[in-house]
């Protein structure tokens, strides 16, 4: 728990006007609802407030500046940190040096159960990706959660028709490939690219309702009849050549669906 008197001298080396150190010190202490009833708290930043991330990084810069005078290599986002050694006996010192700065000096308590050393061979799990020795990987659960959202956008009952869709999934879309486009993923987003574009096909063809709207569309791009009669409804149909002559991936990208397949993967991205 953030100790609120160390927060404002923190934020005191960088800012003077009492007016803001003294909102600041309201928003600590500001408390929170537990139940029906109001709950003070002497320590920590309320979650979820608006600012916590940032009294957070204020109140870890003295860790970070410790930590470079040692001339230890860290990451850090918020209170998530990964340092880096070459060897074990390395991390080994590292780990505790970190410890005794977050617990001694900054009155904060490392989590025991988190906080352990790890090879890169074997991969090391940080901010929703597994960093390995030669590779940056995704975690298995973020790809799992981005297709739960997806499946919730596209849902063939909902009534909307696509351009709807796209413009509360793209923002979904971007944000994800943007966030995770430093691993090495090109694969996997060439999957759910195409797996993306079949849901909304499959949205497509119960929008249509009738297969004569199918085979229309089909005349329109200049494909020669006779067509085969399909079941508009059907997810397995969705992958049919005809919703696919009907709806090629050329077209997703004329009505605007965010192409997350062709985002270059696996950069780093430098840091300002």
């Amino acid at each position: 728990m953030l100790d609120h008197d160390l927060i404002i001298q923190s934020v005191r080396k960088r800012i003077t006007d009492g007016s803001i150190l003294n909102l600041i010190d309201l928003f600590l202490k500001s408390g929170a609802m537990v139940g029906s009833s109001w709950q003070s708290n002497e320590k920590g930043s309320p979650q979820g407030g608006v600012i916590s991330p940032l009294l957070a990084n204020i109140y870890l810069d003295a860790f970070d500046q410790e930590m470079k005078r040692r001339q230890h290599r860290i990451v850090r986002y918020a209170d998530d940190i990964l340092i880096l050694c070459c060897s074990e006996a390395a991390a080994k010192s590292a780990l505790n040096v970190a410890s005794h700065i977050l617990e001694e000096t900054l009155k904060l308590k490392v989590n025991e159960r988190k906080a352990h050393i790890a090879h890169s061979d074997d991969g090391i799990k940080f901010l929703g990706v597994v960093i390995g020795t030669v590779y940056t990987r995704i975690q298995e659960k973020k790809l799992k959660t981005l297709k739960v959202k997806v499946k919730q956008i596209t849902k063939r009952n909902g009534g909307k028709n696509l351009a709807m869709l796209l413009k509360e999934l793209n923002p979904v879309l971007r944000g994800f490939v943007n966030y995770f486009k430093i691993a090495n993923i090109a694969g996997i987003l060439n999957q759910l690219s195409r797996w993306i574009r079949r849901r909304l096909r499959s949205v497509q063809l119960k929008l249509w309702k009738k297969p004569s709207k199918l085979h229309r569309r089909l005349k329109q791009l200049g494909y020669k009849p006779p067509f085969k009669f399909i079941q508009m409804n059907s997810w397995r149909n969705a992958a049919s050549p005809l919703a696919s002559y009907a709806m090629p991936n050329s077209w997703f990208k004329e009505i605007g669906l965010y192409q997350v397949n062709e985002v270059k993967t696996g950069v780093l991205v430098p840091c300002s």
